[in-house]
């Protein structure tokens, strides 16, 4: 019954994202600070355009296109970089503040993997357990960077989007820990960049470092 209610609630979320639809109301949102940030990455080399990130927040509001864009990413040249594997600190990536929602409960994500190429797509779930620590207030944090003690939270949640369709997720703070969310796989966007719209044309050509690099090496498919 509990999967049957989730498959129900995903094919109606995914009806208002496609359609390019959003809800949202005036009321503002039970956080402990003013919004939280939802950001992108993506591994050295892997080149990722993001054509659309929604989210569907815990008061059932689904907020349209809150990112869109390029992911962060490393490309250093002479293959210095290493694709494989996630950091051990994600940084925050490239991507917006989600303001008015309340934190998120699902986020789709339809992405370009310029790297292959390939269109995916994912619905990615924010467990209770996630949501509660994204809404705890941590004292006396110290900061490693700036060698302070400040009052923390986990606001910013971070999406790392690979070749083949995986999309890990974590939520950390300015100074605090990396918590690991989730892993998923997505799936194949049969209609192609865009929904079919550009004929098969992808966003963007890879820059040239990212080409050598896979044009040498290959893709590490099974590092992430």
């Amino acid at each position: 019954m509990a999967i049957n209610k989730l498959n129900a609630l995903l094919g109606s979320v995914l009806a208002v994202i496609l359609c390019g639809c959003t809800h949202v109301n005036e009321y503002g949102a039970e956080l402990p600070y003013d919004a939280w940030r939802l950001g992108f990455l993506a591994p050295n080399y892997m080149e990722v355009w993001i054509e659309t990130a929604n989210v569907l927040d815990v008061k059932g509001r689904v907020f349209g296109r809150a990112m869109s864009g390029v992911a962060a990413i490393q490309t250093p040249p002479n293959f210095r970089g290493n694709p494989r594997g996630w950091p051990k600190r994600p940084g925050d990536g490239a991507g917006k503040y989600v303001w008015r929602a309340d934190v998120p409960r699902l986020i789709y994500v339809r992405w370009q993997s310029l790297a292959e190429p390939q269109t995916y797509e994912a619905f990615i779930e924010i467990p209770e357990a996630t949501r509660n620590a994204m809404l705890e207030i941590k004292q006396n944090t110290y900061c490693r960077g700036t060698k302070e003690w400040i009052t923390d939270h986990r606001e910013l949640l971070v999406i790392g989007l690979a070749p083949g369709g995986i999309a890990k997720t974590w939520i950390r703070g300015l100074c605090l820990d990396p918590i690991e969310v989730s892993r998923v796989q997505g799936r194949i966007v049969e209609k192609g960049p865009d929904l079919g719209r550009t004929n098969g044309q992808y966003a963007l050509e890879l820059e040239p470092e990212s080409r050598a690099y896979i044009d040498k090496f290959g893709i590490p498919y099974d590092s992430w």
